[in-house]
């Protein structure tokens, strides 16, 4: 990116993602802040590693082989690197303008924040529509309710991602999810920022849209595990969002 020391180690993990991860990589790209950027390829057979080569010289790492899956593979991304700070982008998400730098800004401010959070927009793939992702200030209660947090605008402290040991490999879904909760165990409250940073993509081969039933009951353990029980509010959900939206899609 820049002869800079690195701020920020950034992962990103992708699998057949061809069609979005140049988007991805050139919103890394516009960001001010110093950073490594680490491609950590599943062993895609689309145009994955040509694209990867062609952005070869800006990268710190890359590799493009079968793995244990996305937790396993934005660990050992983020262990190749060295910043302060760490997240990860999945290849179909992206940066807007400037967010890494206001995450960078306000985590500065905030020694005690194990990590921060911003504002995202969900982008509709099949029409180009975005609308506001569901974000709001850092608050047990509210969070054993919902995922307040919309992960691709998140940046983390090296040392209490470390503290914590990184993503749980065993987990397919709710892998952020189950993440905040124990940062938030560990370190405190996360840090929310009241800016747009990030956009989310949606489209047809995201994980939550194939795999509904697996993302909610994932995450109705992670609430039972941190929070001690599961609100009602999922028991009344579940069937609306597993069932329904699956015979709709």
């Amino acid at each position: 990116m820049n002869n800079r020391k690195p701020l920020v180690t950034i992962v990103v993990p992708s699998y057949n993602q061809g069609r979005f991860l140049e988007d991805a990589l050139n919103s890394i790209a516009v960001q001010k802040v110093p950073a490594e950027i680490f491609v950590m390829d599943g062993g895609s057979s689309d145009e994955s590693v040509a694209i990867i080569r062609k952005w070869e010289s800006k990268l710190a790492g890359w590799r493009s082989h079968k793995d244990d899956g996305q937790a396993a593979a934005i660990n050992e991304g983020i262990a190749r690197g060295t910043a302060p700070y760490v997240c990860w982008l999945n290849s179909d998400d992206l940066f807007l303008p400037g967010g890494l730098d206001k995450l960078v800004n306000a985590m500065e401010r905030h020694a005690a924040w194990p990590a921060a959070y911003g504002k995202a927009w969900h982008l509709d793939d099949a029409n180009g529509r975005r609308t506001p992702a569901w974000v709001e200030p850092f608050n047990e209660r509210r969070m054993a309710t919902r995922c307040v947090i919309t992960q691709p605008a998140s940046l983390i402290r090296r040392t209490a991602w470390t503290a914590v040991g990184g993503l749980d490999a065993k987990l397919k879904m709710a892998l952020d999810y189950d993440l905040w909760w124990r940062l938030y165990r560990s370190g405190g409250p996360l840090g929310f920022v009241d800016e747009e940073v990030a956009i989310n993509r949606n489209h047809d081969e995201t994980k939550t849209r194939i795999h509904r039933r697996l993302h909610y009951k994932e995450a109705m353990e992670t609430v039972r595990r941190h929070h001690g029980h599961v609100p009602l509010k999922w028991w009344l959900a579940q069937p609306y969002a597993v069932w329904w939206k699956t015979l709709i899609r």
